[in-house]
């Protein structure tokens, strides 16, 4: 695809979330290198397309939405760095926690992606997004 080679590896990341937002496993594939590396730091990785797809059915199968709110985006060279809020939505809760993230992307295709966030972020954030719920006001 002679137009993914074209984009910046900035696009590539922000194509590859975006498709992640709108819940377009099919995307979001094609961006994906089939040697692919995914892992949510500090679980164990998801190596190959078919491994990380398994996951994203995941997403897409029990999230009632997903949503990124960058705050800050950079490359050097194929290294594209996130700082971001992503927020979760579950049924009618929503957590919303910070993300920073690591991705490669070599040829139009990310070869290697990495979150690290904070677990007991994670919690609190479901915790809080719980008991507005509960309370009938938005969580995220």
């Amino acid at each position: 695809m002679d137009d993914d080679r074209a984009a910046t590896e900035i696009d590539v990341v922000r194509r590859f979330l975006g498709a992640l937002e709108r819940f377009d496993l099919d995307e979001a594939t094609g961006l994906l290198d089939p040697d692919v590396t995914y892992q949510n730091v500090p679980f164990p990785p998801a190596r190959g397309r078919d491994a990380v797809v398994t996951q994203l059915e995941g997403l897409v199968q029990y999230c009632k939405g997903f949503e990124v709110r960058y705050q800050n985006i950079a490359a050097n060279g194929p290294v594209v760095l996130t700082e971001r809020t992503d927020v979760i939505t579950v049924g009618r809760v929503s957590g919303a926690f910070w993300v920073c993230g690591t991705f490669e992307v070599h040829d139009g295709r990310i070869t290697v992606w990495r979150d690290r966030f904070d677990l007991l972020d994670v919690t609190w954030s479901f915790l809080r997004g719980g008991v507005a719920a509960l309370l009938g006001r938005s969580g995220g």
